[in-house]
């Protein structure tokens, strides 16, 4: 059992409250998932940066700051309790080289030219208070709260999964081909930093996805190529997408009005968003695709 969570702001109106949307969100899933959390935001900067999120480890910030400037052009780099944003003009396959090669202990969180992701082993209510979520601004966000079941509790065994440019994934459920699906990837040229399965099925959608296949039509052929339960949300730049497995057996709720729409295992987490009482509330047919973009 975990609580997955998201919010699409149709207008600017909340543009500045997504994080403080997002965080009591977040909170109210604890119950769900008291193992670890973790959320992505997405964020148009004026500049044509790539970001990378990046999570220390242990490593020394200073150290890491003087040693990675020698080796990239760095735009600018910021430290957020053990994790750094770094933005960089250089290709993310050149970065991502250099930071496998010269620091293997970070680990890449995610990277792309919108997307923060931060999360962390502990309760929801402390990983949102360690990277002070409710300070964050945006256009949309996803996040999970996560009760381990089928890998260890670390780091890099916490949603969200990103798994290629600007995409991400949260998970409610279960995969049982994952092991399968991740030797078939890796073939592919995806790789895998943990033995979860929703890492497996983040890579399935970035796979797909670059090979010009749309992010509706990949959810769609999931259902078939995916086992298991699930309840999924995964985020692009431009917005996100739900679906639920046909058999439907783990909780999703969306409430919808004319400036967001928020998603979460159980109505608890959205209650407190602003008209929410107004919102069209509806749970997502088994099977089919929800989409939400600017």
């Amino acid at each position: 059992m975990c609580g997955i969570v998201g919010i699409y702001l149709k207008s600017k109106k909340f543009e500045n409250s997504l994080g403080g949307m997002l965080s009591d969100m977040l909170i109210n899933m604890g119950s769900r998932g008291p193992d670890s959390a973790g959320f992505a935001v997405y964020k148009e900067d004026e500049d044509e940066n790539f970001k990378y999120s990046l999570c220390l480890n242990g490593t020394d910030y200073e150290k890491f700051k003087k040693e990675i400037t020698n080796k990239i052009t760095i735009s600018n780099i910021e430290k957020n309790s053990d994790h750094v944003i770094m933005k960089s003009k250089d290709q993310p396959s050149d970065v991502i080289k250099i930071l496998n090669k010269n620091f293997n202990e970070i680990s890449i969180v995610g990277y792309g030219k919108s997307i923060e992701i931060f999360k962390q082993v502990g309760e929801p209510k402390d990983v949102v208070k360690k990277f002070n979520l409710k300070s964050f601004s945006g256009t949309h966000g996803i996040g999970h709260t996560r009760m381990a079941t089928e890998s260890a509790i670390t780091t890099d065994g916490s949603h969200p999964y990103s798994t290629g440019e600007d995409e991400c994934l949260v998970h409610n459920g279960s995969l049982s081909n994952h092991n399968n699906l991740r030797r078939k990837l890796k073939k592919a040229g995806i790789n895998f930093n943990s033995e979860n399965d929703t890492e497996v099925a983040a890579g399935y959608i970035s796979s797909n996805l670059s090979n010009k296949k749309s992010l509706n039509n990949t959810l769609k052929d999931g259902l078939k190529d995916l086992d298991g339960f699930y309840t999924f949300i995964t985020g692009t730049r431009k917005g996100f997408a739900v679906l639920r497995d046909e058999i439907a057996c783990k909780p999703a709720v969306i409430a919808e009005t004319e400036d967001y729409v928020a998603i979460a295992s159980e109505f608890q987490a959205m209650a407190h968003l602003p008209n929410v009482n107004d919102a069209k509330i509806f749970e997502p047919e088994p099977g089919v695709v929800y989409s939400w973009e600017n």
